[in-house]
């Protein structure tokens, strides 16, 4: 344009590193305001605004969520998936309350994928006193080789589990079956069963796809069927299966924020 003037590259970093030192000193004012106000609301919001300049992507949501003060989950999480993160909380916190509207449909539950056991100690702790039995189907060695469709996020023997502890993380439950090998060899060892609830934790688009293959026509009317990394940029082929195999039938899947997705079998 005419009579337009082009800043400087050196005054153009001069400028961004103004506008960045700025930023960090209006960062600094708030945190040192927060730090006379010990609450838990305030300490949330100085968290938000840390992790915004850290990575803008990430979305808080509201403060004040039920699960962040459920003591008893909070403690169970602990004790079975460890304190060195907490990324899978809202997860396991979710199926938790989904198993609530499976409690009165009739069938067994399933999980393909066990890793360490703490989803399904969640399942069995929910049948707990019903006619349900609980299968586990997992090989123990990790995930099978990944597919052109899986990205590059994972690779063959990633996510591997030890037997034995799973079987310790479920040992207070005894209508727990275990079906050790790999997606699909072991599936009719359970041919002749009805399932309520399938979560499926595989992964990968081939193990996730066998395994809607077989428990989909098992499911019954008003049972669940989770995909726990449905809606995961990490988990692309979890997300192509369960999308191709439900395009010609009556679900919806239903996507989370959480990173699941689910259907409910009509």
């Amino acid at each position: 344009m005419a009579g337009s003037t082009v800043e400087p590259p050196e005054h153009s970093q001069e400028n961004s590193a103004v506008r960045a030192l700025s930023k960090a000193a209006a960062g600094l004012r708030y945190f040192l305001q927060v730090l006379v106000r010990r609450d838990d609301r305030s300490r949330y919001v100085l968290a938000e605004a840390l992790a915004r300049q850290v990575y803008p992507r990430y979305k808080f949501s509201e403060f004040g969520r039920l699960i962040d003060y459920d003591a008893d989950f909070i403690e169970y999480y602990k004790r079975y998936c460890g304190t060195v993160n907490y990324h899978s909380l809202d997860r396991k916190y979710t199926l938790d309350q989904l198993m609530k509207l499976v409690l009165a449909v009739a069938g067994d539950t399933v999980e393909c994928g066990a890793f360490r056991g703490a989803s399904s100690y969640l399942i069995c702790r929910r049948i707990a006193g019903s006619q349900k039995t609980h299968h586990v189907f997992d090989s123990f060695e990790g995930l099978s080789k990944p597919g052109p469709e899986d990205g590059s996020h994972w690779h063959a023997g990633a996510m591997a589990s030890d037997e034995a502890m799973i079987r310790e993380t479920l040992r207070g439950f005894d209508y727990v079956v275990y079906h050790k090998g790999w997606i699909p060899e072991k599936f009719q060892e359970v041919k002749d069963r009805r399932f309520s609830f399938v979560h499926i934790d595989v992964d990968l688009y081939q193990p996730t796809l066998d395994s809607l293959a077989f428990f989909y026509p098992r499911t019954t009317s008003g049972g669940i069927i989770l995909s726990d990394d449905y809606a995961f940029i990490t988990c692309p082929g979890q997300k192509k299966a369960m999308d191709s195999f439900f395009s010609d039938k009556p679900e919806e899947i239903v996507a989370l924020p959480t990173g699941q997705g689910f259907v409910i079998k009509k």
